[in-house]
């Protein structure tokens, strides 16, 4: 490994409103009569709560508010987002997506990381929250480990800011320049 970019991730277990979030998701479905154990034929209700829940957490607010500036909108907004997630979403792919991180935890092993290692979160994560501190915490343990923090802004979605890659790039560039053999 030359370089390591982790993006809208901590090095820690699954636990707090990240755990919260994804537990009520996975208990929405699976405690779901039209789930059946995964047999459906139909996409169960309960990934429409699956995909109202992703709305509210893979944003920020500012934007959601700018976005939604009023009860009409914001209903008009959600609905639209959640008929496009019922196009191509299902309810088991959601499931294996979020059961797939409950035993992750990089945090045992960051003293062994030897690669430069750029983590990037963003400001405005719900999910990867800077003001917890773990990343900043926890980056000093790897030797060339180095926190960035992208600060809200109108270009910044959340933890979706990681899709965006403009936001990054030159990050990116840096941490492959300064890696160059």
């Amino acid at each position: 490994m030359d370089a390591l970019l982790p993006l809208a991730s901590l090095p820690t277990q699954v636990s707090g409103r990240n755990r919260v979030w994804r537990r009520m998701a996975i208990d929405a479905i699976r405690n779901d009569p039209e789930w059946r154990g995964g047999e459906y034929k139909t996409q169960p209700q309960s990934l429409r709560t699956f995909t109202q829940m992703l709305y509210f957490m893979s944003s920020n607010p500012v934007l959601r508010q700018a976005e939604s500036p009023t009860l009409a909108r914001t209903d008009e907004v959600l609905e639209a987002f959640v008929a496009s997630y019922f196009r191509t979403g299902d309810a088991n792919d959601c499931l294996y997506a979020l059961e797939a991180s409950a035993d992750y935890d990089p945090n045992p092993g960051l003293e062994k990381i030897k690669a430069p290692l750029q983590a990037i979160n963003s400001a405005d994560d719900l999910i990867n929250p800077p003001e917890l501190g773990i990343l900043e915490r926890e980056i000093k343990r790897v030797a060339h480990g180095r926190a960035v923090l992208i600060p809200l802004s109108d270009q910044t979605r959340g933890h979706g800011s990681h899709t965006v890659a403009k936001l990054w790039k030159a990050e990116l560039v840096r941490l492959l320049a300064e890696t160059e053999h």
